[in-house]
Formats: C-alpha cells, structure tokens, sequence
C-alpha cells in the first residue's frame, strides 16, 4: 500500500465517521447528475476539524459540483440547489464545472476534476462522491498529502497568489484551525 493509497483510507474514514456528511452524500446522489462531486469545504472542513481534535465546524455552504456540458445554464443549478435546500434546509451550493471556465478566463474544462485542477487552495481541491455500492471515491487532482497534514497552500496553478491571501485572511482558516501550517 503505497502513502497515497494510505492518505486516501484515512480519508474515507474520517467521512464514514461523519453521519452527518454521510447523509448529505446520499443526498446528493439521489440527484443522479453526471460526474458530481462534493468538493471544497464539504471535505477539508473534515480533515482539518478531525486534525484539531475532532470539532464540528458547520459549513457555509455545501459545495455540490458536477458536470453537464449539456446543459449549462445557471437556472438548472439555482432550481438543483433549492431541490436539495427544501429536502435538508441547508445552505447548498450547485455549479456545474462546465460552464466555470468562463469566470477564469480559462479553455474549457474536460470535467469536475479538471475544473479543480484551478481552484485556489490544493487543500480545496478535493471531493467526494457516493456510489451506488456505498464506495466513497475521491478527486483529488492536487494530491491529498497537504490536506492531510494539515497544511494551507497556494495552487501554483492559479495564477494570482494574491486571491489566496485574501481569501485566507477574509474565511479566517487559521483563526478557526490554529494548528494549520501555512505553506509559501
């Protein structure tokens, strides 16, 4: 078993652990939607609070992200989006990743996981899907070894380093999680 192979065990563990995240998966899947993901906050919320000490940090929202290259219009996501609310009364948030690009001025992305390969943080670019057979697997396109060591680091791949200060600063993560190591 190789240290990525581990890293991903401990991960799927702290998500079985959680009912609560348990429960939004199948949520989510119940929605069927092409190559969806729960991503973001929804998974390194997890890691971080189990690496404090086991806290319950809520979330701001519930990032569901999928993609439909089919169908991209911002309405079909609000609507998904309060499809889940009316079920859960929480704070969902839907995008599909196909039409993200054009907020990045980026080429098209290929999928959900290609679309991640730009996210700010590597430690946000993480997700998590339901099978149908109860599986949890994993996006992790920037790897799972920050995460899990608890660290907070710039994707070299986006191109301002500006956006990450400013949005370490504005979401207060290492106020929340002290223990954070922030990465230059």
């Amino acid at each position: 078993m190789t240290e990525r192979d581990d890293l991903a065990a401990d991960l799927r563990r702290i998500l079985r652990n959680d009912a609560w995240r348990m429960a939004r998966l199948a949520e989510a899947r119940a929605l069927a939607l092409p190559d969806w993901w729960l991503a973001a906050g929804f998974v390194r919320n997890a890691v971080w609070d189990h690496l404090h000490g086991g806290m319950s940090t809520p979330l701001n929202d519930i990032d569901l992200i999928y993609f439909d290259a089919d169908d991209t219009r911002p309405e079909r996501d609000d609507a998904l989006g309060e499809r889940l609310h009316r079920r859960s009364a929480l704070p969902w948030s839907v995008k599909n990743q196909a039409r993200m690009h054009h907020r990045q001025g980026h080429a098209p992305y290929e999928s959900a996981t290609h679309a991640m390969h730009f996210w700010v943080e590597c430690e946000t670019a993480v997700a998590v899907r339901l099978e149908a057979n109860g599986e949890l697997l994993l996006s992790a396109p920037l790897g799972l070894v920050s995460l899990m060591a608890g660290q907070l680091s710039h994707n070299p791949r986006h191109a301002n380093p500006a956006v990450f200060h400013e949005r370490v600063a504005r979401k207060g993560w290492r106020q929340r999680w002290p223990m954070l190591k922030p990465v230059p």
